[in-house]
């Protein structure tokens, strides 16, 4: 049976356990906490916690997730004291000389990191906000200052916002969690990039993925059972176009849930698995719910929770409740609803979230006939301002206004506003990229523009500098160079062609000149026997200045057609 109880002014919850003794602080604060330019200081801010303890003869560990950060360990029970209070006494105290290090070493994992099946609905159904900002690389990492880690620290992590579990006989003897005093932090509001659901967009070739927000509830977790059980007999069991096939339930802090679905493909048979995924969903959308599913799920919960009661691992999830302002319940209460749950009820839950469902698709398919939306992939207005074509791709133009920046192209535009913009990439070759509110990129390569570089001091002082990121200089030969095949000659300009045009002028009379009285003194000299020695001399001579001078207007000629 749980307990609620304080330590040091943090609210607890206690349980004995069946195994060895485990612990763990959470905080209320995730990735959907950090502003995308400081993508990734909560999860700098655990590893600083950590470093102190490095190779230990228990097992510890620490995890941030998207609502919630927490340090876990499980042990002998002195162990546990001296983990927590050290993780307390690191929190007050960061080793900042360790920043340097441990950013490297948080890049290295993120470039080692797959992504998920899943991974890219976030950033489709939310933005580049919020709950969005998880599908992000940690972009913030470069620009992060011991101040800005004081100060996150301060604001989140705080008995105020905090909470402990136990799961073991009593609290440990020893146990000080010394931290700062602050506010309990709510969850933030969910922004919203689909201006309508249910919608979908193109994913990899070789998975379909689907998600939806439905308000959190017991028979929802059931619905996800039942629906992996729906998919994984259709896909695998009869039609064979499957190997993995799952589903989730993810509970948050603001009284919603998500459900997450996804099954592999084979390229060639992404089309046949497309449609067996969505008819399945249609399927629970008009009703049709197996009984003996929603039978099978509730005894699997049952056993679950029960299993979890004996164990201890219950604690987390009733910890997080908590931290969300739920009460935690008895865990008869729980089995109680969810032997509760019927056929109906889940046929509800699918009702909604089929109305609120986003569908990634594999490859090029598409799911209009399924009555999805495509979701916005372009901008649907472009911003008055400066227009710079492309020098490689005539048909591609940035535009730089007051208001935003754009790039139009291919029959389509790509805007970002500088009041909607949610970071500013910057490297030190001038490239800049610019990511709204929405998820929409607008990247500038200088050196693809006429002046390109002279635009990037413009574009920068429009952008308030905390919502600027530093990227790590590229490689000379990852920055892209216009094809000299598609660059057109620049321009001469009119006064360059001046002088041809006066030597064409000049040159010209006296060639007429020289040449024809060169030509009638030669003809004469053949007529005349007196004196022919002079006049051809004479004839030579005239001859010579004016192929002279049609040298030069051969040489103005070729400078004006260029």
């Amino acid at each position: 049976m749980i307990t609620q109880i304080e330590v040091g002014g943090i609210p607890t919850v206690l349980a004995p356990t069946t195994g060895q003794m485990h612990a763990g602080l959470a905080f209320r604060v995730g990735f959907a906490d950090e502003p995308l330019a400081r993508r990734g200081i909560t999860h700098l801010v655990e590893h600083l916690a950590l470093h102190a303890f490095g190779v230990a003869d228990y097992h510890y560990n620490g995890a941030t997730g998207t609502e919630y950060t927490f340090f876990h360990m499980q042990g002998a029970e002195a162990d546990i004291v001296a983990f927590l209070n050290g993780v307390c006494t690191a929190l007050n105290d960061l080793p900042m000389h360790r920043l340097p290090t441990e950013k490297e070493i948080l890049r290295t994992e993120e470039n080692t990191r797959g992504e998920g099946p899943t991974e890219a609905l976030p950033l489709w159904r939310h933005g580049a906000r919020d709950y969005g900002v998880a599908t992000y690389p940690e972009w913030g990492l470069s620009g992060i200052t011991p101040d800005d880690l004081r100060a996150w620290v301060a604001h989140y992590f705080t008995v105020e916002n905090a909470v402990l579990w136990i799961a073991g006989p009593a609290v440990p003897a020893g146990l000080d969690l010394r931290l700062p005093h602050g506010s309990r932090r709510p969850a933030p509001a969910p922004s919203s990039a689909l201006p309508v659901r249910p919608a979908y967009f193109p994913g990899p070739s070789n998975v379909v993925a689907w998600d939806a927000v439905v308000e959190r509830s017991t028979s929802a977790g059931v619905f996800s059972g039942v629906l992996e059980r729906a998919l994984f007999r259709s896909l695998r069991q009869e039609s064979g176009l499957s190997y993995t096939v799952q589903a989730g339930y993810e509970p948050r802090a603001g009284g919603r849930a998500v459900i997450t679905a996804f099954a592999d493909a084979l390229p060639e048979k992404q089309g046949a698995v497309l449609g067996g995924f969505v008819d399945v969903l249609a399927s629970f959308r008009l009703g049709l719910v197996d009984e003996a599913d929603v039978t099978a799920v509730v005894n699997q919960r049952v056993e679950e929770l029960t299993r979890a009661e004996e164990n201890g691992t219950r604690l987390p999830g009733q910890a997080f409740n908590l931290l969300a302002g739920r009460p935690v319940q008895t865990v008869e209460n729980l089995i109680a609803e969810v032997r509760a749950v019927t056929a109906a009820d889940v046929a509800a839950v699918a009702s909604a979230a089929f109305a609120d469902g986003l569908l990634m698709t594999p490859g090029r398919t598409g799911a209009d006939w399924a009555g999805y939306t495509p979701a916005p992939r372009d901008s649907d207005s472009v911003v008055d301002g400066t227009r710079y074509p492309s020098l490689e791709d005539q048909g591609v133009t940035f535009v730089a206004g007051d208001r935003g920046v754009s790039v139009v192209g291919d029959g389509s535009a790509a805007t970002v506003f500088y009041d909607q913009c949610s970071v500013l990439l910057t490297w030190p070759d001038g490239a800049r990229r610019f990511v709204g509110h929405d998820g929409i990129q607008v990247t500038f390569e200088p050196s693809m523009y006429a002046n390109g570089h002279a635009v990037v001091p413009a574009l920068d002082a429009r952008v308030p500098r905390e919502l600027w990121a530093a990227m790590p200089a590229r490689d000379p030969r990852r920055i892209p160079v216009p094809n000299p095949a598609a660059v057109a000659p620049p321009a001469e300009a009119p006064a360059g062609k001046a002088w041809p045009v006066v030597v064409l002028v000049a040159l010209s009379p006296l060639f007429l000149f020289f040449g024809g009285f060169g030509l009638l003194i030669g003809v004469a000299a053949t007529a005349d026997n007196d004196e022919v020695a002079l006049e051809v001399t004479i004839a030579a001579v005239f001859l010579a200045f004016a192929a002279l001078a049609g040298w030069g207007i051969v040489w103005a000629i070729q400078k004006l057609r260029r």
